[in-house]
């Protein structure tokens, strides 16, 4: 248990790193954008897996019984929180997580949410709870699911400070609970490279995993859980 806790703890600590100014306009510094850019998403993804490992070393200790009907949420859910990962990342989006500079335009992602990076990590971590009712998940995809919710409350306070005068005019066409200015009428969806690309790669992903990547990754096939 300590080691999990301890990796879990350098991943949380790793994915601070965005959120500190100072610190990642030092890096970018000494490194140059693209450079860190690579680097970190290598290492996050290093991060990411040794997680995983630590979490299958601890013992399997039930806490509910896995239904047919649970394995639904991450199948249906997944596919739309790789989509919002996807297009957040590589979208312009000034007032929340992304690998793209500043630009004049948000990308058109934003139209969904402002937060579509973390929204998409805490529906990944949230739909894998319900199915997976043992110990070791619980704490696995509980403390992302409560990570990317603190990242957004973190990330918005740190925004409206870092903007300024333009935190009025970002937010007047977006939103940070998804589809709600869309809804509202205040923000319209429109297609970009981005949002276009995180579409179909997201579909392509989902599928694989569905088909057996998921299975040859952590050895459990979603589709076969919907049939106990």
């Amino acid at each position: 248990m300590s080691q999990f806790l301890l990796v879990l703890l350098l991943f949380f600590a790793l994915h601070m790193i965005p959120a500190i100014p100072n610190v990642r306009a030092r890096l970018v510094a000494l490194a140059g954008r693209r450079a860190y850019l690579v680097v970190y998403s290598l290492v996050s993804l290093l991060m990411l897996g040794w997680v995983f490992h630590a979490a299958m070393q601890l013992d399997y200790v039930v806490v509910w019984d896995p239904a047919a009907w649970q394995a639904w949420f991450p199948i249906v859910l997944t596919p739309i929180a790789i989509f919002l990962l996807l297009a957040g990342l590589f979208s312009v989006n000034p007032a929340s997580v992304s690998l793209r500079g500043p630009a004049a335009e948000p990308g058109a992602i934003t139209a969904i949410t402002r937060h579509p990076v973390l929204w998409g990590f805490a529906l990944w971590a949230g739909s894998h709870l319900i199915p997976n009712g043992d110990l070791r998940s619980l704490l696995l995809f509980g403390s992302f699911f409560a990570f990317a919710l603190l990242g957004i409350w973190m990330t918005e306070r740190r925004a409206r400070r870092r903007l300024a005068e333009r935190w009025g005019a970002i937010t007047r066409k977006t939103s940070i609970i998804p589809l709600v200015a869309m809804m509202s009428g205040s923000a319209q969806l429109r297609l970009d490279g981005p949002l276009i690309a995180g579409a179909f790669c997201s579909a392509a992903i989902s599928c694989w995993l569905l088909l057996g990547g998921h299975t040859a990754l952590f050895g459990a096939d979603p589709l076969a859980m919907t049939t106990l």
